[in-house]
């Protein structure tokens, strides 16, 4: 099969639960409804073999999950909007192509894993999508979670990688997008008939991205991915990529076939339901494009702007303690995938049903990196580093270390922080926490120290369930 022949249609669609649940409290969430159970009946009527779901609302830390239990059952309240009533859901998964997935990322050089457990949470883009897109399960589904870090490059070979098995497979597939257009949301209660979106300025941005998607103009959408990120998205993840998978599932086009089917307000939210043919209008291809990427071997950053410094650093074997291999225990946790010891310790350690993590920090393994740079030289001179970049680099180093014992971020209740310089520092590494950590609820002690053994600025002591 030809792989411009393996999507058959690609939808935009929001993950808000309002649709599914209560579409006759607001006549902009009925409008919704409807134009889902429009892209419901154009789906059915579709040959597709498996419907691929992208969910903003399924973050990953390493690389990306993809769900692989045949039949996912459970009743989600959605976090935010509980208020609103349970949603029961059963879902038919294709566990075939969800495990070729899986290869297929590794074979391109990508993290990733499956994941198939009784009462794996789905998350509510997804079961909100399915529930409405696909609501007698005729045809299996593939959900994919967002990583929290990835960029273009990454997302782009997720997506190249899908298209590899559909190829392989020889199916046809529709690919979905769970997605917000501006997310910004109301933090007090409103009354169901005042929703609007949050603001003119990002009310205007969804406008204009809506006006390119219903012109076909996918690929410029999603070179536009960072401008919309800075412009109308609260900044919980590194960048807007929905975008860069959906043009990567449609071979990158500018010349799809596009119709908006709604547009309107969730909660201060922009919800769009966005139906894409591949069929082509005719009109002009993009006009410029970045690297076509084949395999991940890194982000390249060309389009960033300058202000992003996302280089990593060399630590100078001159400023640290030499390393020291993990020790090794019945009890003991060690993965090569985090940063050596400075000392004869194990990475974490099992006890009971408990996971204690020895003092995480941001270096990275292999290279003893620090990405946001060093505090200091060689010569013990101070030099400028970046907080939130050190700080993501320890929660990554933290998330390895918790999937080598069998534990997830989930599951952490407790952590202490250090921070070298509390005082310049402290903000910086609270924002990164509260996209992170903080998402999970464990319980948190932050302690200003003189210095730790490497020239970094933070490290974090973890406590896990297994």
């Amino acid at each position: 099969m030809n792989l411009n022949d393996s999507i058959l249609a690609s939808y935009v669609v929001p993950v808000h639960p309002h649709p599914l649940l209560v579409p006759e409290q607001n006549e902009g969430w009925q409008r919704l409804r409807d134009a889902f159970d429009e892209a419901r009946d154009q789906i059915a009527a579709s040959d597709a073999d498996v419907i691929i779901v992208y969910s903003t609302t399924w973050p990953s830390i390493i690389g990306h999950q993809i769900q692989a239990d045949p039949n996912p059952t459970w009743t989600l309240v959605d976090q935010d909007f509980h208020d609103l009533g349970s949603m029961d859901y059963s879902f038919r998964i294709d566990v075939e192509f969800a495990e070729a997935w899986n290869k297929a990322n590794h074979s391109r050089g990508l993290q990733s894993r499956t994941v198939a457990y009784n009462g794996f949470p789905i998350d509510v883009g997804s079961v909100v999508a399915l529930k409405l897109l696909n609501p007698d399960n005729r045809i299996p589904a593939v959900i994919v979670s967002s990583n929290v870090y990835a960029n273009r490059a990454e997302t782009t070979v997720l997506a190249k990688a899908c298209l590899d098995v559909l190829g392989k497979m020889g199916k046809k597939a529709v690919a979905v997008t769970a997605m917000s257009m501006s997310n910004r949301m109301f933090t007090e209660f409103i009354e169901a008939s005042d929703d609007k979106i949050h603001s003119l300025k990002d009310d205007e941005w969804n406008r204009k991205v809506l006006e390119f998607l219903e012109e076909g103009r996918l690929e410029d959408v999603a070179q536009l991915s960072r401008t919309i990120h800075q412009q109308i998205r609260v900044q919980k993840v590194v960048t807007f990529k929905p975008m860069w998978w959906l043009s990567a599932m449609n071979n990158n086009r500018n010349d799809l076939t596009g119709k908006v089917l709604a547009y309107e307000a969730l909660y201060g939210a922009g919800g769009a339901v966005v139906h894409l043919d591949p069929t082509s209008n005719g009109k002009g291809d993009k006009e410029y494009d970045e690297d076509d990427v084949e395999t991940y071997q890194g982000e390249r950053n060309v389009l960033d702007s300058e202000e992003t410094d996302t280089s990593v650093a060399e630590a100078s074997p001159n400023t640290g303690p030499a390393l020291w291999n993990p020790a090794e225990g019945e009890d003991a946790v060690n993965t090569e995938s985090a940063p050596k010891p400075v000392g004869l310790y194990p990475h974490a350690r099992r006890v009971g049903d408990l996971l204690y993590l020895s003092g995480v920090g941001p270096r990275q393994p292999g290279t003893n990196a620090i990405p946001g740079g060093p505090i200091r030289d060689g010569n013990g001179s101070p030099l400028e580093y970046d907080i939130k970049e050190q700080t993501r680099a320890v929660v990554e180093n933290i998330a390895r270390i918790l999937e080598e014992a069998g534990s997830s971020m989930e599951k952490v209740v407790d952590v202490t922080s250090f921070l070298v310089d509390m005082d310049r520092d402290f903000a910086g590494y609270n924002e990164v926490w509260a996209e992170t950590l903080g998402h999970y609820g464990p319980t948190r002690t932050t302690l200003a120290i003189r210095a730790l053994p490497t020239p970094i600025a933070v490290e974090m002591k973890v406590i896990a369930k297994i």
